[in-house]
């Protein structure tokens, strides 16, 4: 892995001497420190590693590293494919990932709902975003890119739907055409 001095940045491209990732070789995710000035207006100091805590379901406080339930959109598209493929490969994807909620689809492009069980939004996006890379090649999915990404706690969740806004629930479960 290459490593970049702090408050230099990595090259993107070929050029200026820096050697671009080869195909296939995964870039380290990797945390960054939040600083004062959040800590000050959330609630938590980074090197004593207190954090406030979360609200936890019951109405009592739940430590903020503790998983919590995150609602997920992923949003695919790209060159138009055989919808019998499409539905096949999405079923496979459903198999493969059991916590799939339901999926919807046309020839160019698709959206998968789902919940995640992540410590942070950080986390559940991260997982959210290779979910579609990982299980190409297994569930024979089409080559698409994800074009959107919704991540939202389940708080946030029920609370549109309390109010009238935001995705119905995912019902009936399962594959379906849009």
């Amino acid at each position: 892995m290459r490593r970049v001095r702090p408050g230099a940045s990595a090259s993107r491209g070929g050029a200026g001497g820096s050697p671009s990732r080869a195909a296939g070789e995964e870039r380290a995710l990797t945390s960054v420190a939040a600083g004062d000035r959040y800590a000050k207006e959330h609630g938590t100091r980074e090197r004593g590693r207190e954090h406030r805590a979360a609200p936890a379901h019951d109405g009592g406080a739940a430590p903020a590293d503790l998983p919590r339930l995150w609602h997920i959109t992923l949003r695919v598209s790209g060159a138009e494919a055989p919808l019998q493929e499409v539905r096949r490969g999405l079923e496979q994807l459903a198999h493969d990932h059991p916590f799939l909620l339901t999926s919807r689809y046309a020839d160019d492009h698709a959206e998968i709902r789902y919940w995640e069980e992540a410590r942070d939004l950080h986390d559940a996006a991260a997982v959210a975003l290779r979910l579609w890379g990982e299980h190409r090649q297994s569930a024979r999915l089409p080559p698409w890119e994800i074009v959107g990404l919704e991540v939202i706690d389940r708080e946030t969740y029920h609370q549109r739907l309390a109010e009238g806004y935001g995705p119905p629930p995912a019902t009936p479960v399962g594959v379906h055409p849009f």
